[in-house]
């Protein structure tokens, strides 16, 4: 990185974070702190919404996930836009009605306070560990790239972070999520078109895709219904719907944006805009990611893009081993390139014969380079059985740094931590509204200390929660693929969490006590299943494809509330008045 790097990314973080305070400073009631004083417009609002989920994980592990997986992750957000319709009919109106600060407090007024309680707790819980992780991604990445220290990195983004949205709280989220919003997207586009440049003159925009699609990289659906299938059209239509109805309809983190619109027309409007655009957002980074592969069949790339893996090895007693698997794929780049060129020729001449002939040396070419790589990882782990084998995560950040201009470089950095800061930041407000309101406010008896204290205990756990989701991001775990592994942590507590408010919208019979005990089983349940058919077995080879947590948990939930409903009243237990 040059002095116009260091000067761009640290100028994006210093105008962020200043902008954040001078514009959202004196909250002096909870309404503005925790609402923002319902002032937020819908563009606003669906800016924000989408920069919450957006964390710098979708913008480093997503591409790589493309890179070696093709474009099938976008089946993960199928089901988004029904969960949007539905979150705009049934949710908000109810929250807009009832004015609640938090989605939980919903959940009190129609079954009672251990409940709500239940379920702040379950959010604190799954959140907590989420904030964590949206501040370790950028971190490992950038400090095995650059060097950096990975601790003083996480303090760092938590650090910056926890500024501006202590002192603004909600209004500071939403003000700042805009400009980093627009940041990030221009920088991807910016990328994208800096890719295409690269690639050989010949090879246009429709001949790369052709490319992509020989390599199996733009198989987008998937109709099979096999379970064990992470990524498939049906997993999304249902298991991504739970879990997108529940993230944005029951996750404060989410909800808090949509709360602080002028109006219920202003955030339904706003929501609208995230169901519509969401799913061509990530398309076009799931298409970077594959744009990348193209770039990388006409030239080198790493045995592993993880560079401190690599150091481990040349440092070990395997070092010779590695450096003929380097000889060996050299030598397959070179067969690699001749193959597309020749799969190219045969498009121009649109010989059928010669283009399946072609493809087909392609796809025997690739599995060559899947042994290299998993041999290499073998070998990584042989030389340092602690040394994170996964690169993943590492495809893209290797790209920006040994391809992209001076500047932009730099850019792109700044992508990464806004990414990381805006999604941390709408976590840790969610996370200290929750604790102050639902937790410390609701459970400390009826003494009302007024609503400076409450701001205050607001901006003190806040604090709280940054300081912890710093620790957590310092003891973190790489996993499988960052994006999956937050998903993965969500698919475990959401689908519980969806069954109560869903028992809550529509199941009118059914009591506190009943939803209590059933959402408590429900959770145990959840674990025990992830961990005997997700946990145990290595990645790809799950008994049970992760986001069908979500409807298993939601369905459970029902049940189980419904089943306790009918016992209580069979032993003869009257039952309470409807809330």
């Amino acid at each position: 990185m040059g002095a116009l790097d260091w000067t761009i990314l640290c100028g994006t973080l210093i105008f962020i974070v200043s902008y954040g305070v001078w514009k959202t400073q004196g909250s002096q009631n909870v309404d503005d702190y925790v609402r923002g004083g319902n002032k937020s417009p819908w563009w606003t609002i669906g800016l924000s919404v989408m920069a919450t989920q957006a964390s710098a994980i979708t913008f480093l592990s997503t591409p790589g996930q493309a890179f070696h997986d093709g474009m099938g992750f976008v089946q993960f957000y199928f089901g988004l836009p029904l969960a949007m319709i539905v979150i705009c009919l049934v949710f908000l109106p109810i929250y807009h009605k009832l004015k609640v600060y938090t989605a939980y407090e919903f959940l009190e007024n129609r079954f009672d306070l251990k409940t709500r309680s239940l379920a702040a707790i379950l959010f604190l819980i799954q959140r907590g560990l989420a904030a964590g992780i949206t501040i370790f991604a950028p971190s490992i990445i950038l400090s095995a790239i650059l060097g950096w220290d990975l601790r003083l990195l996480n303090i760092i983004i938590g650090t910056l972070v926890i500024i501006y949205t202590v002192s603004g709280g909600t209004n500071a989220v939403s003000v700042t999520q805009k400009q980093q919003m627009f940041i990030i997207m221009g920088g991807m586009f910016i990328t994208f078109f800096y890719i295409l440049g690269y690639l050989p003159e010949d090879i246009t925009f429709s001949k790369a895709l052709k490319i992509a699609g020989a390599s199996d990289k733009l198989n987008i659906l998937d109709f099979s219904f096999d379970p064990k299938s992470r990524y498939t059209f049906w997993s999304g239509i249902t298991g991504g719907f739970f879990l997108m109805l529940a993230y944005f309809g029951t996750d404060q983190s989410q909800v808090q944006r949509y709360l602080s619109g002028k109006s219920l027309r202003e955030s339904q409007l706003g929501l609208i805009f995230n169901g519509i655009l969401k799913i061509p957002m990530q398309f076009f980074i799931l298409l970077v990611g594959v744009m990348v592969f193209v770039y990388y069949q006409y030239n080198p790339s790493p045995l592993n893009f993880n560079p401190s893996s690599t150091e481990k090895v040349m440092n070990s007693d395997y070092a010779n081993d590695y450096k003929l698997l380097e000889e060996e794929q050299r030598n397959l780049e070179i067969e690699k390139r001749i193959a597309q060129n020749k799969f190219s020729g045969a498009l121009e001449l649109k010989d059928y014969n010669e283009i399946e002939a072609a493809k087909m040396h392609i796809i025997e070419i690739n599995k060559k380079d899947r042994t290299n790589r998993d041999n290499a990882k073998a070998l990584i782990t042989k030389a340092d059985d602690t040394a994170e084998t996964n690169d993943k995560d590492y495809v893209f950040i290797h790209f920006i740094l040994n391809n992209l201009p001076r500047g932009l470089i730099g850019l792109l950095l700044a992508v990464i931590l806004s990414a990381a800061m805006s999604s941390t930041a709408s976590e840790l407000n969610a996370l200290g509204t929750i604790t102050a309101l639902d937790v410390y406010k609701r459970n400390k008896g009826k003494i009302d200390l007024g609503e400076k204290h409450y701001v205050l205990a607001s901006k003190g756990f806040t604090l709280l929660w940054g300081i912890i989701a710093i620790l957590i991001a310092c003891v973190a775990n790489l996993f499988d693929n960052l994006i999956q592994l937050v998903n993965i942590i969500g698919s475990v507590f959401y689908g519980n969490v969806l069954g109560i408010f869903l028992l809550a919208f529509f199941l009118k019979f059914v009591k506190g006590n009943a939803v209590f005990f059933a959402a408590i089983l429900t959770q145990l349940i959840i674990f025990i299943v992830f961990y005997f058919l997700i946990f145990i077995y290595p990645a790809g080879e799950e008994k049970l494809g992760y986001l069908w947590l979500n409807a298993l948990g939601s369905v459970l939930v029902i049940l189980l509330a419904i089943a306790f409903e009918g016992l209580d009243r069979m032993l003869g237990k009257p039952p309470a008045e409807a809330k």
